[in-house]
């Protein structure tokens, strides 16, 4: 467990707002070295701060593709490094962000919305974008599991594609946005300008200040190196 991980995740706006620092720091000095100690320092300083298994996860994705790219872009350059360093820093910025952004629960980024009073119709996109991937995963994996019972075949045969994967994908899909409007409308979810209030809030911890003044530091440091 890591030395500086706390009970809960990171206050979320401060999370997004990490991700955006990093994402422009990162395309902004892609071209210098100093970039790439930055990428590597705020890695490790997002994996102190519990985010370890989104690291984990992001790692392997960003060997492959940011390996890749910057291969092509150290040959289709005449073997220019620095071509190749601005493009690994380039996609080690992007998945980078990603870290942070994956560690915030959708119910908690809805909580902290309501709580600055956005409008509801953005706290409800939010709520469901957030939420959707996950549900998607989750139907991908049962769908591909009732094809390996039913014995359908392989998935890249159009045919099977289209009848045992396209469409009972879609159908589930479906009935899963109208229960997701039910219970919408169920909880009271409205978009008018109706009142309400949130049960559990989301509070601003002091580790939460020690992260990203943590991250900001680092970026004044590689600015004046």
């Amino acid at each position: 467990m890591p030395f500086f991980r706390y009970k809960r995740n990171l206050y979320p706006l401060i999370a997004i707002a990490s991700a955006l620092l990093i994402m422009v720091f990162g395309l902004v000095m892609a071209r210098t070295v100093v970039c790439s100690y930055f990428l590597l320092g705020a890695f490790v300083w997002v994996i102190l701060f519990g985010c370890y298994k989104q690291a984990l996860k992001a790692l392997p994705l960003f060997i492959v593709f940011g390996g890749a790219f910057a291969l092509i872009a150290f040959f289709s350059s005449e073997k220019n490094f620095d071509g190749a360093l601005a493009m690994a820093n380039r996609f080690g910025a992007v998945f980078l962000a990603i870290i942070p952004s994956t560690s915030i629960q959708a119910v908690a980024m809805t909580r902290n919305l309501s709580q600055l009073h956005t409008p509801r119709g953005i706290t409800l996109g939010m709520l469901i974008t957030m939420s959707f991937i996950p549900v998607l995963k989750a139907e991908i994996k049962r769908v591909r599991e009732a094809m390996r019972t039913r014995g359908a075949g392989s998935i890249l045969n159009p045919k099977i594609f289209y009848r045992a994967f396209l469409i009972p994908l879609v159908t589930r899909l479906v009935d899963i946005s109208d229960t997701l409007a039910l219970s919408i409308e169920t909880r009271g979810f409205t978009l008018g300008k109706s009142k309400y209030t949130v049960y559990k809030k989301e509070a601003v911890n002091y580790m939460d200040v020690v992260y990203i003044f943590g991250l900001v530091a680092g970026i004044v440091l590689c600015v004046v190196l």
